[in-house]
């Protein structure tokens, strides 16, 4: 089975300071629907790992997140694409979980489910602290330049992410990694 694991804000859809809180702020970075399309055509499964704090800080609730996601299913689908499922923390980085990110249980969970192991599975988000997570759980780390990586542009990744995180302009530049190998890769 080929799976890729995905970050939401910031990798899939625009990411805010203030968190993602309803579907109406849900909006989807350009091109992020149709990479997933592609990985999808080309028989890649996709599925999402997801810090949500906004629900464990009291900001929205888990109707809200599902609304959030049904309108994300809804524009994947318009667009011949699917994600087969979406892992989520709810918890605030006071509670001490193991499955909120930079910690790997998101993606243990992930291995857990589909029976795999994750050595051969790519991880891609917009952040160190999903580099972090998915290495801690053995998968390929690979940041996009989007959301929450936008700083790195202009300057090399700093010491903290793992050593072999690879760097792509944004979701659709993963996707060719991943389905033509891609030279364009920023170093």
């Amino acid at each position: 089975m080929k799976l890729a694991i995905l970050d939401r804000d910031g990798t899939i859809n625009q990411d805010s300071d203030d968190f993602i809180k309803s579907p109406d702020e849900w909006q989807p970075l350009p091109g992020a629907l149709e990479a997933i399309a592609r990985l999808n055509h080309a028989g890649w499964h996709v599925v999402i790992a997801s810090n949500q704090s906004g629900l464990g800080r009291g900001l929205f609730d888990v109707a809200t997140l599902n609304a959030m996601h049904a309108k994300m299913y809804k524009l994947l689908g318009a667009v011949g694409a699917k994600v087969d499922a979406v892992f989520y923390c709810p918890h605030t980085p006071e509670d001490g979980c193991r499955c909120r990110k930079p910690l790997p249980g998101l993606f243990e969970q992930i291995g857990d489910r589909y029976n795999l192991d994750l050595a051969t599975v790519p991880a891609v988000g917009d952040s160190l602290r999903d580099a972090q997570a998915a290495a801690r759980a053995g998968c390929k780390p690979h940041l996009v330049l989007t959301g929450k990586g936008q700083p790195f542009r202009d300057q090399p990744l700093t010491p903290a992410f793992p050593p072999d995180t690879r760097v792509h302009e944004n979701l659709m530049a993963f996707a060719d990694y991943l389905l033509v190998g891609d030279t364009s890769q920023k170093k």
